[in-house]
């Protein structure tokens, strides 16, 4: 399946590069959703909220409740979490969280079927706190010990985020072997070739950059997901 993503920053849609610098605005919010109003679901990321400077409640709320989507960012707590929900959100990422007590607090509240784990890796390291702050693991150790806790991980290669240079297929490929839930892959993700890579891994593909630039153009991605169905 593909994720055509959707970055909230001050009220607007973004795409950043390694999480760091705006390289682009899109459209407003509600433009975008009809622009990708071909796949089934949409990811959102509050990245004002993932890097504690606030958040974007109602863009949130309004996009929950015209499309399928997976939202994320900031989600430290079982409120955060429950807050999303309750604004429509049909599944919730959790990333800095799933490193602290409060994990078990948060898959209580949303139920793992409705919880999805972050794993951004930088460095050959799990980031977290929109990617600021490196931890001592690799997305390789930790990812069989979260798997109660959720149904599939959202993998970032943030050392290729929005840098539109290929990804690393081959650490997809080892996240791949090393867990049987769902996975899907963001950071670098640039030609129909690393889509189609990442199908045949079984990975699901998180689209941004590439996507927002027309590298990939939307109607060959449309014309894919469809053949998916």
């Amino acid at each position: 399946m593909i994720f055509p993503c959707i970055d909230l920053m001050d009220g607007k849609v973004v795409q950043l590069v390694q999480g760091r610098d705006k390289a682009l605005e899109g459209d407003a919010p509600l433009a975008m959703l009809h622009k990708f109003s071909a796949f089934p679901e949409i990811q959102v990321i509050d990245l004002d909220a993932a890097m504690g400077k606030g958040e974007n409640s109602a863009l949130v709320e309004m996009l929950a409740s015209r499309a399928r989507c997976r939202v994320g960012g900031g989600v430290r707590d079982t409120a955060r979490a429950r807050r999303l929900l309750d604004q429509g959100a049909h599944r919730v990422i959790v990333g800095t969280a799933a490193f602290t007590p409060a994990l078990k607090e948060i898959a209580a509240e949303t139920g793992p079927e409705r919880l999805l784990i972050a794993l951004d890796s930088k460095n050959g390291r799990i980031v977290v706190k929109g990617w600021q702050e490196a931890t001592e693991f690799t997305a390789e150790q930790v990812i069989q010990r979260l798997e109660p806790y959720c149904s599939g991980f959202l993998c970032t290669y943030v050392d290729k985020e929005g840098m539109m240079q290929g990804t690393d297929l081959e650490w997809f490929r080892r996240l791949r072997a090393a867990t049987r839930h769902e996975i899907t892959a963001a950071g670098g993700i640039t030609t129909m070739d690393d889509v189609r890579a990442l199908h045949e891994m079984n990975i699901h593909a998180a689209l941004g950059m590439a996507l927002y630039t027309g590298r990939l153009p939307l109607e060959k991605l449309e014309s894919f997901a469809k053949s998916l169905e």
